[in-house]
């Protein structure tokens, strides 16, 4: 398959899939190899996703395509409490499964300067909730099914250069394309609206020892532009960016056959208005992220690598009872809110291996689960009056496979 074709299959691909990420409204991982060690990648150099992770590792990378596809299953669920007579109503979204496409092609134009591409879709969120069972509407009282459907592109263009045998800095352009749809809130539309939006990313990677890597990387806000049919929904008249981001992180071959890696990554939902204000000013209420990722990988033999994981952080969605409502509480509110975008897991384990083919390209297969998570606060009814308790809760399983020339 020639670079161009494969290039032209993500980009449409990329476009045809949706789904809620794991972080809040990222991935846990860009890449199998780094899915199958929960994320942990701000230091490794073996895959072309550089452009998600960390630039500066293409200059390590060698010349060699990446092309995957994650099958990513959500499953979300939502409860409101004395909104549809005494007791509780809980409806599960439908749509739960998407595929998620990744490609990373990378070229060594000498000894320290590499010039690469990586596109992948980024997450986003989708929920679709159908009416109440008898009640002939949704959750927020409109005849109609209840959710969002955004669908992230991200092309990064990448260039990095060994500025020392063992060290290297690298840059990607942040080339974002994203389309919005919500059903079922009673506003004035619920078309598609799309919009670009641009960024920039930045890295350095150092092999300090023979066997300890590290690697830091910072991603700016992406900057789309307005969502002008949904400028009802959206603080700033429709403006839904991407949120700054950053990662540090150390890799140790520890022994021949064993590499252990640990990366800490800083999501900053609050730079984003629409996401991080308080639901009381007009945003979602997400707090900003800090995410711990833990991977090992081993070497079973020259051919067979295997891998696994686990990453922790805290949900950016927090509840508020009555009386944190009754003194002012930012929280109050947002979980009614984020019953469109219940990102609220926490806890991920995965699994994965690379096996080498005689040929020498390699097939890679990743596992992840993300453990069920539910956050609560108090529910209002239209006119303001404290009613029954209202739940968010998801978990999340994912299976996806990738193939990688050498070249």
């Amino acid at each position: 398959m020639k670079f161009t074709q494969v290039f032209a299959f993500m980009a449409l691909a990329g476009l045809a899939s949706s789904a809620f990420a794991t972080n809040g409204m990222f991935s846990h991982g860009y890449g199998m190899k780094s899915k199958g060690m929960a994320g942990a990648s701000s230091a490794m150099h073996d895959d072309a996703f550089f452009g998600a992770n960390n630039p500066a590792a293409a200059a390590f990378a060698g010349n060699r395509i990446d092309l995957g596809v994650d099958i990513f299953s959500p499953r979300r669920e939502a409860t409101m409490g004395g909104a549809f007579g005494p007791g509780e109503v809980t409806v599960d979204s439908d749509s739960n499964y998407f595929p998620v496409p990744e490609f990373g092609y990378n070229r060594m134009m000498n000894n320290n300067l590499a010039l690469g591409v990586t596109v992948y879709g980024n997450g986003g969120m989708n929920t679709d909730y159908p009416e109440v069972a008898g009640a002939g509407v949704n959750f927020f009282g409109v005849p109609d099914r209840l959710g969002v459907d955004l669908m992230q592109l991200i092309i990064a263009p990448t260039a990095a250069y060994k500025i020392a045998p063992n060290h290297s800095l690298g840059i990607s352009a942040l080339i974002g394309y994203e389309i919005f749809k919500a059903d079922g809130l009673g506003g004035p539309t619920s078309e598609h609206d799309d919009a670009w939006g641009y960024g920039v990313r930045v890295g350095y990677m150092g092999k300090i020892t023979p066997t300890v890597t590290i690697g830091a990387a910072y991603a700016s806000k992406v900057n789309f532009e307005k969502l002008d049919k949904y400028n009802w929904l959206f603080l700033d008249q429709g403006d839904l960016d991407l949120a700054e981001n950053y990662n540090l992180g150390v890799a140790w071959q520890a022994t021949p056959a064993v590499k252990l890696a640990l990366d800490y990554q800083r999501i900053n939902y609050t730079s984003v208005d629409s996401i991080g204000k308080s639901a009381a000013d007009g945003g979602f209420g997400w707090d900003d992220m800090d995410v711990w990722k833990l991977g090992m990988e081993y070497k079973y033999n020259s051919k067979l690598t295997l891998r696994a994981g686990y990453s922790h952080s805290d949900s950016p969605i927090e509840g508020a009872s009555l009386a944190d409502c009754m003194a002012g509480s930012e929280n109050c509110g947002e979980v009614t809110l984020n019953i469109l975008a219940p990102g609220v897991i926490e806890d991920h384990v995965t699994l994965g291996f690379t096996y080498t083919l005689a040929s020498g390209n390699e097939l890679t297969m990743a596992y992840m689960h993300g453990f069920e998570n539910e956050v609560s606060g108090q529910g209002f009814d239209n006119f303001g009056a404290p009613r029954g308790i209202d739940t968010i809760r998801m978990y999340q399983n994912a299976i996806g496979i990738q193939y990688s020339w050498k070249m």
